[in-house]
């Protein structure tokens, strides 16, 4: 799975890097995303734009919000056949921009917590889903989950699962809502490289997510 994740790079940089307008979009540098929070996407409306979103997908038929809190993750094997995820799958799909993201390592009891990113360190799109839910209040919620697959050969040693991270020409087939075939969508979400990735320990102030400082992607010795 993954559930905590990292986007610190300059809202200019990732608007250049990504290709949307970020005169009005405000958010900052954050190193330790948790579930329930609001977390910055692109979407294909017609043309690409940023979005805040509800990380944890509220199904449109859910009675609560709270319902979210137990989707923040889609697996890539079964989202074409769920009916939570299928119509999603199919037609609101969306990047989710991050810089690295967390896992932990068991010894014992004790948890390690590892940052795992690109060796270039750059930003990058994990694969979304994403849902519109309106409240019984009227409070109209936009949601979305994180895609995760098998793990690479890096992974592997870390956990049994891994987000999607889009190879970045792909990011464009992905968001192309003209597209709906199941198959040629699934293709995309495959393990990324090995080879590009690094993972490293990382302080236990990563373990809390309300700690969220630069502290907590700083290397430390194992």
């Amino acid at each position: 799975m993954c559930g905590r994740f990292a986007l610190t790079a300059d809202t200019n940089m990732l608007a250049l890097r990504f290709s949307f307008a970020s005169e009005k979009l405000l958010y900052g540098p954050k190193y330790n995303i948790a579930p329930g929070q609001e977390i910055l996407t692109v979407v294909n409306g017609g043309e690409k734009r940023a979005e805040l979103m509800l990380w944890g997908l509220i199904p449109p038929w859910a009675k609560e919000e709270v319902a979210g809190y137990r989707l923040i993750n889609a697996r890539a094997e079964t989202i074409a056949e769920k009916p939570t995820f299928r119509s999603a799958f199919q037609k609101r799909r969306c990047l989710i921009l991050a810089d690295g993201f967390y896992e932990w390592i068991w010894n014992g009891r004790q948890k390690t917590p590892m940052f795992i990113s690109l060796k270039s360190r750059e930003p990058f799109a994990f694969a979304g889903l994403w849902e519109s839910w309106k409240s019984p209040s009227g409070d109209v919620i936009h949601s979305c989950s994180i895609i995760t697959t098998t793990p690479n050969a890096l992974m592997e040693a870390i956990h049994d699962r891994m987000p999607v991270i889009l190879p970045r020409e792909t990011e464009a087939v992905w968001l192309n809502t003209d597209i709906e075939n199941s198959g040629t969508l699934s293709q995309l979400l495959a393990p990324y490289p090995t080879a590009e990735m690094q993972a490293y320990a990382v302080h236990p102030l990563a373990n809390s997510p309300l700690n969220d400082n630069p502290a907590c992607i700083v290397p430390t010795q194992r």
